[in-house]
């Protein structure tokens, strides 16, 4: 039985970028491969793979890859995916069989000789996967890239800003379509479902030439609120709740977020108080945010406005990240999050949120979790809050 093959299986599908973009993304990796004497990387992490190849994988355990050389770029694809990665790679495309044990590698010895100077991710290579790529290429000198493809990823082109826009607009319609479907004894899973079937047949209409992968919603209520990435439940929403609203949609893996705090029917006083609170931090952090700025320093001004209500101690998480190609289950650009370790400069066309939450534990005043989240596109002066819904009090007490 074969262990590669070659599926061509119909044409190249519309890509998501233009071939313009994604050669100047591979003309910035080869840049570095050439600085670093490198000869090829081999990416297995799907936001890599994706970024650099337009192709998004699922693996359910099995191995996929992209291998770049200075001289062409081929993703790596397990043979129960047939066509689908060839028609989307930017780029070529083998497929490994299921036929002999570890197929994958004979693919990664076909694309990359041994004793070249290989790019790997340090953070995505587990110690299994290292052992076996380090017995495919005895003589290869292994060398981390993740870090600096991270930093590719960070600085976003004109044709990604334009992307993250319509999505930042979608995601506004799953906003519309959440507080459509609040109402008390709703259960938190139908006000999710009634969000992320709007976001999904937005994402159809406007870009039909998109995979339609993994667009979600978490919609939480009362104590399900704590944590920013609770799962949906089937608790009913009941009066004078506090809710959070969490949309998420992801046209061809490009993740965006439009995230609220709202409350049904009514808001008591300390629940007012602390929401205004949190509202403050989160206008001062969006004014914050502008090209010259360091990461570390907004989130030192922002913990200071808690810390002078009392409520430092509250805070749950950093105040904001980049976005790209990013989900709930891959991705990630940690050198650009607004945490008091990250020492990064912001600089134009950088993306970032602006996402400032406390959590009051349950049986005390106030109780809950309250969060805000605008995205925000650094330009040359300033930033512009691409954003639109609502926030805050005056619009977001929700009387269904």
């Amino acid at each position: 039985m074969e262990q590669l093959k070659t599926i061509r299986n119909g044409e190249k599908v519309k890509p998501t970028f233009s071939a313009g973009e994604m050669k100047r993304r591979l003309a910035a990796l080869r840049a570095h491969m050439a600085e670093r004497q490198i000869d090829a990387c081999l990416f297995t992490s799907i936001h890599n793979v994706h970024y650099f190849s337009d192709f998004l994988y699922t693996s359910f355990g099995r191995a996929y890859g992209l291998v770049v050389t200075h001289e062409g770029q081929t993703t790596i694809s397990a043979n129960i995916d047939a066509g689908q990665p060839w028609r989307r790679t930017f780029g070529d495309n083998v497929v490994y069989t299921d036929w002999h044990r570890d197929n994958y590698f004979v693919a990664v010895k076909r694309l990359i000789p041994d004793g070249a100077r290989v790019g790997i991710e340090y953070d995505h290579v587990p110690v299994e996967m290292l052992r076996k790529l380090q017995g495919a290429l005895p003589a290869a000198e292994l060398v981390d890239v993740a870090k600096a493809a991270m930093r590719m990823r960070m600085v976003k082109s004109d044709e990604e800003i334009a992307w993250i826009r319509e999505s930042a607009r979608i995601a506004d319609i799953g906003g519309a379509a959440c507080v459509e479907a609040i109402a008390v004894g709703v259960p938190e899973y139908e006000v999710a479902l009634h969000s992320t079937r709007a976001m999904v047949r937005a994402i159809g209409e406007r870009q039909p030439h998109v995979e339609l992968m993994d667009t979600w919603t978490w919609f939480q209520s009362g104590i399900n609120t704590d944590g920013a990435h609770n799962p949906v439940t089937a608790r009913r929403i009941e009066r004078g709740d506090i809710l959070s609203l969490n949309c998420f949609p992801m046209p061809a893996g490009y993740c965006t977020a439009l995230e609220r705090t709202l409350f049904a029917e009514e808001c008591a006083d300390e629940h007012l108080r602390l929401w205004e609170i949190n509202v403050e931090v989160h206008e001062a952090g969006i004014a914050l945010i502008k090209p010259g700025a360091r990461c570390c320093d907004i989130a030192a001004e922002l913990n200071a406005i808690y810390e002078r209500h009392g409520l430092l101690p509250n805070r749950t998480f950093g105040y904001g990240h980049s976005f790209g190609v990013l989900c709930h289950y891959y991705g990630r650009e940690a050198g650009l999050e607004l945490r008091e370790d990250v020492e990064t400069v912001l600089e134009p066309n950088m993306v970032v949120s602006m996402e400032p939450m406390i959590m009051i534990p349950e049986g005390q005043p106030g109780a809950g979790g309250y969060r805000e989240h605008d995205i925000l596109v650094v330009g040359e002066d300033g930033a512009e809050d691409i954003t639109g819904f609502p926030y805050g009090p005056a619009h977001n007490i929700v009387r269904n």
